[in-house]
């Protein structure tokens, strides 16, 4: 019984936060078009979250862009040595952003930007062979950032912003117990908040080439007293305390962005971004229970994930006055160890492919479309605790719409 509730109980539940592919990058339909750069672009306000440094040098006095996405994700898994095969039926994620930009001086701008670089939604069909490592969770963490950008020159601008994230998890699964009404199951629910900041440069050696750097740190999110509420046979309520609580420290991981875009003519742009991520900020996993049982114990558990670099490309043409049009591509690859895989969210190396469009109605004002399909690359691995391995493939659609107003 120890092993049972320690191991597959809770292991698995920062993974959905954190796999490859679902660090949330929906931040701007201009920049989703082209591939999800944006850490050398000067195009708005949304430069406040990718790149602070490049905020300065925005056209114009003020920028207001507002946008949602909705993430349409599949994912299937196929038992190692058997033809069983389930899948899940996910809710659709709706990720949103805005960002507001003020010139102060001509030198000085300050923006603010909203936006919820984790969440997702996931729910495996029911009765599914993983029911006891999750059946389903819905989780989002937004961040609140006000910023300030300088122009030192015509060429180089520095920014920083001070991030404030709020996160809350809501999660699901079966536990191993049953009696005469079904299985037992366990909910685990909970918010924090935590601080962290964003600083970034742009530098412009040519009036047609864009170079800039950006770093995002980590963010220790912990939860103190999230809810344990257990649903067992009578038998059994002794050993899972009715209105027991959890803590788990979970690092949101740092990110430092490259990226280059150049003007090839007045009407086409051509980009490129490099994202290097921190993942071995999660390396391990610890739950401590305010009521502890002989069953129910405290537990360390490795995760050991690994740095990872993520490749963009993109770029936009402008095919007449009011309309602009958009494409790029990604590759990223997954970050998560292979003995320790859990289908929270199954990581696997995800290839992204994107296109997007902006049409203005008038000077200053456009509606920013986007469409982003990630494949899922084919992956087999194993969850070694309790030996719960097979293949993992997932795909994901994703339209988005926003508008944007510069003045």
């Amino acid at each position: 019984m120890r092993k049972i509730f320690t191991i597959l109980l809770f292991i698995p539940f920062a993974c959905q936060l954190y796999a490859g592919g679902y660090q949330v990058s929906l931040h701007g339909h201009k920049q989703i078009g082209m591939g999800l750069i944006g850490t050398s672009l000067t195009m708005d306000a949304s430069s406040s979250y990718y790149n602070p440094g490049g905020l300065a040098m925005i056209p114009g006095k003020y920028s207001f862009l507002t946008g949602m996405s909705t993430i349409h994700s599949h994912n299937v898994f196929q038992m190692q040595g058997s033809l069983y095969e389930a899948k899940t039926e996910n809710p659709i994620g709706t990720p949103f952003y805005f960002y507001g930009a003020g010139r102060i001086s001509d030198n000085l701008v300050a923006g603010i930007a909203i936006n919820t670089p984790y969440g997702n939604n996931l729910s495996w069909e029911d009765g599914w062979a993983g029911r006891y490592l999750i059946e389903d969770i819905a989780l989002q963490a937004i961040t609140v950032q006000p910023t300030l950008s300088y122009m030192i020159n015509d060429m180089i601008s520095v920014g920083a912003g001070v991030v404030f994230a709020m996160g809350n998890v809501d999660l699901t699964r079966a536990l191993p117990v049953e009696d005469e009404d079904g299985e037992g199951s366990v909910n685990i629910s909970g918010s924090t908040t935590n601080w962290g900041y964003n600083a970034g440069l742009m530098f412009k050696p040519l009036p047609e080439l864009n170079i800039g750097i950006s770093y995002r740190s980590k963010i220790e999110m912990e939860l103190e007293n999230a809810d344990a509420t257990f649903d067992v046979p009578n038998s059994l309520q002794s050993y899972f305390p009715p209105d027991n609580t959890v803590a788990v420290s979970l690092p949101l991981p740092a990110n430092l962005d490259f990226g280059l875009s150049y003007d090839i003519s007045d009407d086409l742009m051509i980009g490129l971004a490099l994202n290097y991520v921190f993942w071995e900020a999660y390396d391990t996993l610890a739950f401590n229970f305010e009521t502890n049982t002989e069953t129910l114990e405290d537990s360390e558990n490795p995760r050991e994930y690994s740095n990872k670099l993520i490749v963009r490309l993109g770029g936009q043409y402008k095919a007449s006055e009011n309309l602009y049009l958009r494409l790029g591509g990604y590759y990223d690859p997954s970050p998560a160890n292979p003995e320790y895989f859990t289908p929270e969210t199954p990581s696997v190396d995800n290839l992204g492919i994107t296109a997007g469009l902006s049409y203005l109605f008038m000077p200053g004002l456009s509606v920013d479309l986007s469409f982003l399909f990630i494949h899922g690359i084919e992956k087999e691995a194993e969850y070694s605790p309790d030996n719960f391995a097979g293949k993992y493939k997932s795909r994901a659609f994703i339209p988005g719409l926003g508008i944007s107003y510069n003045l």
